[in-house]
Parts: C-alpha cells; sequence; structure tokens
C-alpha cells in the first residue's frame, strides 16, 4: 500500500477529478433530468460498476491490451456510441410518455444494467486508470496488482459519490418542473439528445499513443 503522503496526495487528486464534469456526470444527469431521481441514482451506481470493471481490467492488463489494439479499441468505442445512440433515441421517443410524476419509471434493474454498459464500453475510463493509478502505485510497497485495485475502488467511490449527488439534484429540479408540461416534455428529449451526443463525443475518442 502507498505511504500516507502519497495516499493523500492521491485521494485529493482523485477528488478533483471527481469534482470536473465528465461524459459519466452528464450522463447521470441526462437520465435524472429525463426519468427522475430514482433512474437517476440506479445510473449512478450502474456506472460505478462499469468503473469497477474498468480498474479490474487495468489492473489485470486487459485494458493495456484494447488500447495497444486500433481494431479493439475502435470495436469498443463503436459499440459504447451505438449503445448510447441507441438510449438516446428511445429516451427522445418516450418522452411524452413520463410525464406522470407518480409513474414508477423502468425496472430497477434496467437503469443500473444500463449505466454498467455505458460505463464498461467506455475507452476514455480504460485510459484514464491506465494513464492515472500508476503513477501513485509504488512497487516496493507491495503488490502491484492490489495497489491498481485499491487505488481505482477509491476512484471509482468517489466518481460515485459525486454522480450520486448529481442525480438528486438533477432529480429535484426534474420534479420542480411538473407544474410545466410542455416544458418538462422539452427536458426529456433534451436528455434523449444530450445522450445521444454522449454517444458522439465516445465516437470521436483517439487512441492514446
Amino acid at each position: 500500500m502507498p505511504d500516507l503522503t502519497t495516499l493523500l496526495l492521491f485521494l485529493g487528486a482523485a477528488l478533483v477529478l471527481a469534482l470536473s464534469p465528465g461524459p459519466g456526470m452528464f450522463y447521470v444527469a441526462a437520465r435524472s433530468l429525463g426519468a427522475g431521481r430514482r433512474e437517476g441514482v440506479l445510473s449512478s451506481l450502474g456506472t460505478g460498476v462499469g468503473g469497477m470493471a474498468h480498474v479490474l481490467a487495468g489492473a489485470l492488463g486487459v485494458s493495456a491490451l484494447v488500447l495497444a489494439s486500433a481494431e479493439l479499441f475502435t470495436l469498443l468505442k463503436v459499440a459504447g456510441a451505438l449503445y448510447l445512440f441507441w438510449l438516446g433515441w428511445r429516451t427522445f421517443r418516450g418522452a411524452a410518455s413520463g410525464l406522470d410524476l407518480a409513474a414508477t419509471g423502468a425496472a430497477p434493474a434496467r437503469p443500473f444494467r444500463e449505466g454498467m454498459v455505458v460505463e464498461a464500453l467506455n475507452p476514455k475510463t480504460a485510459a484514464f486508470f491506465l494513464a492515472f493509478l500508476p503513477q501513485f502505485v509504488d512497487p516496493a510497497a507491495g503488490s502491484v496488482l492490489w495497489q491498481f485495485v485499491l487505488l481505482g475502488s477509491f476512484c471509482v467511490a468517489l466518481n460515485t459519490g459525486v454522480d450520486l449527488f448529481v442525480a438528486l439534484l438533477a432529480g429535484r429540479l426534474r420534479e420542480g418542473l411538473f407544474t410545466r408540461p410542455r416544458l418538462l416534455l422539452r427536458l426529456r428529449q433534451g436528455s434523449g439528445a444530450a445522450i445521444a451526443a454522449l454517444g458522439l463525443g465516445v465516437l470521436l475518442i483517439r487512441r492514446p499513443t
């Protein structure tokens, strides 16, 4: 395990990065605005699990193999982009169906699963962990693999905490708009467009060299 000074430096840097707006935060906000606080929270938990998948893949060397292969990298980002396009289109098309505050929304497994897949198919997350975590791993302090997993888990926990806060905030904002159904409809349509736009952003990611 890294020494206390290194660990505190890492946590400070990780917190700053977690608070910086990124695709995951925008995705959770869009889901919360489009479908409510419950779906936003479940999506946040799903992206957290997807983030842990990247941590484990990075620790085991799988992410390095994907980033080293132009074909695998392209396959991953195209799959992630198409998935976001589909989620965005589905949200846009179903915008008028969720204007009832009492509606229960999707089954809990769906937003959780979709958040997990969105994050797991994001090659930018894999590149981030491989670039950021090794700076704080000390081979003399024990197993490199377990240090990578431990530090990655801290990153995921901080990111998920921030995303949960964003989900609650966006969900509260949405609830305040139920007296204005036309505006709420436009908000849901905009959320779908925003999710699709995130897909375009994933499609434009370039492989690190």
